[in-house]
C-alpha cells in the first residue's frame, strides 16, 4: 500500500512544514524506519532518535513543534494529538480481514436462528436455537454461539470464540480467538455438614454494549441473576478474567490479566492495568486508573490513581516508597545521634 504524504496529512488533518513529493509505503519507529516510511514523534526522547533515523517524514504533536524544527529537515505533519492522528494514518496501510462470504457448508445452524442479511458464517461454527444475528457481521470458523444469543451489526467474532446462551452483544463489536462468553461465575458454597461445595445455579446473563472489543483468552461470567454488563466503547485485552453480575461502565481500558471479581460496579472512562486484581462488591469511580499488579481491596473514587498491593493512592504510596528508600540512611543518623546522647539503641 502507498499513499502520497499530501494525501495522508489531508487524510488526518494535518499541517505539514517541510513539505516535499513522498510516497509513503509504510509506518515503523523511528529507529527502526525505512526510506520512505513514517513515523511518530510524540515525546521529547523520540526527537534524538529522528535525526538519525532513515523515515521519509514525521508525524509529531504540536507543542514539539520548535525543537523538532531545530534539528530536522524532513517533511513534518503536525497534529494536536499525534497518537490518535497515527491511529487514523495507519488505517490506511492496514490489511483486510480474511476474506470469508456465505454460509460454510458445516457450519450448524439451528432453523429457528434469525441470521441478518450479508453475514458470513465459518466452516465448523454451530449456531443454537433462536439465535439472532445482526446484518453484516462475520463469524469465522469453530464458534459456538448457544441458545438465544443475540448479537448485532457489522460484528466480528474470530475462529473459536464460545458465546453462550442468552448472552446478548451490540453492534460493531470485535471478539477475538478463544474468549468465552457467557459461562457460569465461580459460585459455590461450603455445604452444612462442611464435607462438600456447593454449586449456585446462574440464571442471569451477559450484556454487551457497542463498539467493545474483547481480547483472546477472556472470559466474561454469567450473572447469578440480573445481568454481567460492559459499556460501549470499553477495550478488554487478552486473558483478562471477569467474574459474575460485574458492571463496567462506558470508554473503560482493561488490560491483560486484569482480574475483576464478582459484584464489582466500575464507572466510566476507568482504565486498569496490566495483571491488576480487584475484590469484590467493590466499587470503581468514573476516570480512576489502576497501576499494574496493584490490589484493590476498598472502594477508589473517581478520578483518583492507586497503585501496590495492597492498593493505595498513587502519590501516597510514592511517599511511602520514598521514605523506605530513606530507611538505611535515617536508621544510620538515629544511631550516630543515640551514641551523641549516650542512648542505647
Amino acid at each position: 500500500m502507498k499513499h502520497s504524504l499530501q494525501y495522508i496529512a489531508d487524510y488526518i488533518g494535518a499541517e505539514i512544514l517541510n513539505p516535499a513529493d513522498i510516497t509513503i509505503t509504510g509506518l515503523h519507529y523511528a529507529d527502526q524506519a525505512s526510506e520512505n516510511e513514517l513515523t511518530l514523534i510524540n515525546k521529547d526522547t523520540h526527537i534524538k532518535l529522528l535525526a538519525a533515523s532513515k523515515a521519509s517524514a514525521a508525524l509529531i504533536t504540536d507543542d514539539l513543534r520548535d525543537k523538532v524544527l531545530d534539528i530536522n529537515d524532513k517533511p513534518i505533519l503536525i497534529v494536536k494529538n499525534a497518537d490518535l492522528a497515527m491511529a487514523k494514518a495507519l488505517e490506511l496501510f492496514a490489511h483486510p480481514n480474511p476474506t470469508q462470504t456465505g454460509i460454510h457448508p458445516s457450519a450448524v445452524i439451528d432453523p429457528t436462528a434469525s441470521i441478518g442479511d450479508n453475514v458470513s458464517i465459518g466452516a465448523g461454527t454451530y449456531i443454537g436455537k433462536n439465535v439472532i444475528i445482526g446484518d453484516n457481521t462475520t463469524i469465522y470458523t469453530n464458534t459456538s454461539i448457544y441458545d438465544n444469543a443475540k448479537i448485532g451489526v457489522h460484528c466480528i467474532v474470530w475462529s473459536n470464540v464460545n458465546i453462550r446462551e442468552r448472552t446478548e452483544i451490540g453492534a460493531f463489536c470485535r471478539l477475538y480467538s478463544g474468549c468465552n462468553i457467557g459461562s457460569d461465575g465461580f459460585g459455590y458454597r461450603p455445604s452444612e455438614d462442611g464435607k462438600s461445595v456447593v454449586r449456585i445455579p446462574h440464571i442471569g446473563n451477559v450484556v454487551i454494549g457497542n463498539y467493545v472489543d474483547i481480547g483472546s483468552g477472556t472470559c466474561i461470567d454469567n450473572a447469578k441473576f440480573g445481568s454481567t454488563t460492559i459499556g460501549d466503547y470499553t477495550k478488554i485485552d487478552n486473558l483478562v478474567q471477569i467474574g459474575h453480575n460485574v458492571i463496567i461502565g462506558q470508554g473503560c481500558m482493561i488490560c491483560g490479566q486484569a482480574g475483576i471479581a464478582g459484584s464489582v460496579t466500575i464507572g466510566n472512562g476507568v482504565l486498569i492495568a496490566g495483571n491488576a486484581g480487584i475484590k469484590d462488591h467493590l466499587t470503581i469511580g468514573d476516570g480512576a486508573k489502576i497501576g499494574g499488579k496493584a490490589g484493590v481491596l476498598k472502594d477508589v473514587p473517581a478520578g483518583e490513581s492507586q497503585m501496590g498491593y495492597p492498593a493505595y493512592e498513587g502519590r501516597q504510596l510514592i511517599r511511602q516508597w520514598g521514605a523506605i528508600r530513606q530507611l538505611p540512611e535515617t536508621m544510620k543518623k538515629l544511631k550516630a545521634l543515640a551514641k551523641t546522647l549516650n542512648i542505647d539503641l
